[in-house]
């Protein structure tokens, strides 16, 4: 049971590395800006991303003006980091 376990949540951590690089990808390109496909993926990941924008602006590399969004890429190695530290939870528990 626990290892089909570690695979769903292997599966949904992918599901979003997925959404988070199609965000970025659309983000570059605004002819894509309207549908349900779109909301769906801005829906889904701007819970996850807000928050880290909110805290790079607080610091002293951001700013409120910042060229470059860089909240994806900490939402990449926090999503990594929560991965392995939730597969590693539950390998303990078997």
């Amino acid at each position: 049971m626990i290892p089909i376990l570690i695979d769903a949540v292997n599966w949904l951590f992918n599901i979003m590395y997925a959404l988070l690089l199609i965000k970025v990808l659309l983000s570059w390109m605004p002819i894509f800006s309207g549908g349900r496909v779109v909301g769906f993926i801005y829906a889904v990941t701007e819970p996850v991303l807000i928050p880290i924008r909110r805290l790079v602006e607080r610091s002293p590399l951001g700013g409120p003006g910042m060229m470059l969004d860089f909240s994806p890429i900490i939402a990449f190695l926090l999503l990594n980091v929560l991965r392995d530290f939730v597969g590693n939870m539950l390998r303990m528990a078997l």
